[in-house]
């Protein structure tokens, strides 16, 4: 499978994958910004408990998250840890940093 066929595949599972418990109270918009082979746009909406993802840009996001596509696979795929990646210079982030440590436990990858 492609890096493309991944991401694709991954953000497909993402509301399957989400733990409404996790994110009891937020109301809030995160951008994913993924580069390279299999890259793209998409903006993650939660709020009352519930995901949404479609692909695009959002205005005004509470987090934007940069990385290679190929990194994103590796974390969904619990391959990598984010918190390295994030060390190493290889994860950007701008907005809340408490929100980008939370968004990871919001989601159970093997629910995808």
């Amino acid at each position: 499978m492609s890096v493309a066929d991944d991401i694709q595949l991954i953000i497909q599972k993402m509301p399957e994958a989400f733990l409404p418990e996790k994110a009891d109270g937020l109301d809030t918009s995160i951008q994913l910004e993924l580069t390279g082979d299999g890259g793209g746009d998409w903006v993650i909406k939660i709020a009352n408990r519930t995901v949404n993802v479609n692909p695009g840009r959002s205005a005004a996001p509470n987090l934007t998250l940069t990385m290679a596509a190929g990194d994103y696979v590796a974390i969904s795929y619990g391959e990598a840890n984010p918190v390295n990646l994030f060390m190493a210079g290889k994860i950007k982030l701008q907005g809340d940093m408490t929100l980008a440590l939370k968004f990871p436990e919001m989601f159970d990858r093997r629910r995808a």
